[in-house]
């Protein structure tokens, strides 16, 4: 039988700083070791991504546009690619112009351009909780207060709870991200985007969207972004995603929607570092344009929905009785509840040292709770070795929570 998924988070009630994220540091440099199993870091596995294509436009891109890769493509950036990203965001219902889109070196770039367009140090900021690590550490980089909100691993964000956050807490914006948010998985239902942008709308704090995954959906349609569904609810969208879950990690290419923050970003882009990279636009535009990202979509959704469920059945056999597991609608991770007992601080340290990165709970908050929990990713080919390192993280469990 299947696990079931944990329950609603309930995280503190109050803003605090964030703490503790020194540790993420020495997990990402462990996902660049080719001995190690990897299911602590998001970054999916080669053979998920299309590679000879990206190639390919790359190689075109450096030969027929030699004099144009040599120059800065200033922001907002790339004319044709964001051209080719506001008709892909259309097709989903946002009505975005190419004006409208400011390239960035991938979606945390986007992340913190946002922040600092509606933020200054010191702002409480509302987040879902758990939540990805590389939000909590832009807001710790800005000196921003984090607020946890308690989220369901099925229907996101608890939007009781965030109402009695916005009349308590001084909050200056929500960031959420409703389609298979990281690490939980959830997609939110179209009444209840509605009800969250509702909601900001009415306090006029604006919701920093993160669509990073909303691409890779196992359903048969790709949900809308709450951008799509605001018009009418009074609310202030700015949107962030990129291509580094789907064509390209190393690439750094993301994208911002800003709004009426459109200067204000352009500007704190080219203070930042002056340009993206010129190369990856254009080739990224080519792919975007002859259909490759269109083709390359088709087939990953259902690779990444049958690694996600050969995951689910894995942990079911190897880990003990009683483990919960979410059933993510998109992505590529699961959020995994052990037995209270267990330390997956503890648990990370020795998987490590038998070749094995998991991505332990603590990082996923800002106030270093969800210490029986962690997350997998299962964006890695499948093979004996996978199923033996799970077998191993399953008995280390087993031998920790014993005590």
């Amino acid at each position: 039988s299947s696990a079931s998924a944990p329950a609603r988070s309930a995280p503190a009630a109050q803003p605090s700083p964030v703490t503790g994220q020194e540790l993420v540091l020495s997990l990402v440099k462990a996902s660049n070791d080719p001995a190690v199993v990897q299911f602590g870091a998001a970054v999916p596995d080669p053979s998920f991504l299309p590679v000879r294509t990206v190639e390919r436009a790359l190689a075109r891109a450096a030969r027929q546009h030699r004099n144009r890769a040599a120059a800065y493509a200033f922001p907002p950036g790339l004319p044709e690619l964001r051209r080719q990203i506001a008709r892909r965001m259309s097709a989903y219902g946002c009505a975005t112009g190419a004006d409208d889109v400011v390239i960035t070196n991938g979606c945390q770039e986007a992340l913190v351009l946002a922040l600092r367009a509606v933020t200054r140090p010191g702002d409480v900021v509302a987040i879902e909780s758990p939540t990805f690590y590389g939000l909590l550490q832009a807001l710790d980089s800005l000196q921003l207060e984090a607020l946890e909100i308690p989220t369901d691993p099925v229907d996101g964000l608890s939007l009781e709870a965030l109402q009695l956050a916005l009349e308590r807490w001084p909050v200056r914006a929500c960031i959420a991200t409703p389609n298979f948010s990281n690490p939980l998985g959830y997609c939110m239902s179209e009444s209840r985007k509605r009800r969250l942008l509702t909601l900001l709308g009415a306090r006029g704090v604006p919701l920093i969207e993160d669509d990073i995954y909303g691409d890779l959906g196992f359903g048969p349609r790709r949900p809308p972004p709450c951008l799509a569904l605001s018009e009418g609810t009074g609310a202030e969208v700015l949107y962030c995603a990129s291509f580094s879950k789907t064509l390209s990690p190393g690439l750094r290419v993301g994208w911002l929607v800003p709004g009426h923050h459109q200067a204000r970003v352009e500007y704190l882009k080219y203070v930042l570092n002056l340009a993206s990279p010129t190369v990856p636009q254009v080739a990224l535009a080519d792919v975007l344009h002859s259909g490759g990202y269109e083709r390359h979509l088709r087939t990953v959704r259902g690779d990444y929905a049958r690694a996600v469920g050969r995951m689910i059945e894995a942990v079911t056999r190897h880990f003990p009785a009683g483990t919960r597991i979410t059933q993510p609608a998109g992505g590529f991770v699961v959020w995994v509840e052990l037995a209270p007992q267990v330390d997956s601080l503890r648990l990370a340290q020795l998987a490590r040292a038998e070749g094995v990165s998991i991505a332990p709970g603590p990082i996923f908050s800002a106030t270093q709770k969800y210490r029986n929990f962690m997350r997998l990713s299962c964006a890695c080919p499948w093979h004996s070795d996978v199923e033996t390192a799970l077998a191993r993280l399953g008995t280390l469990t087993a031998n920790l929570s014993i005590g």
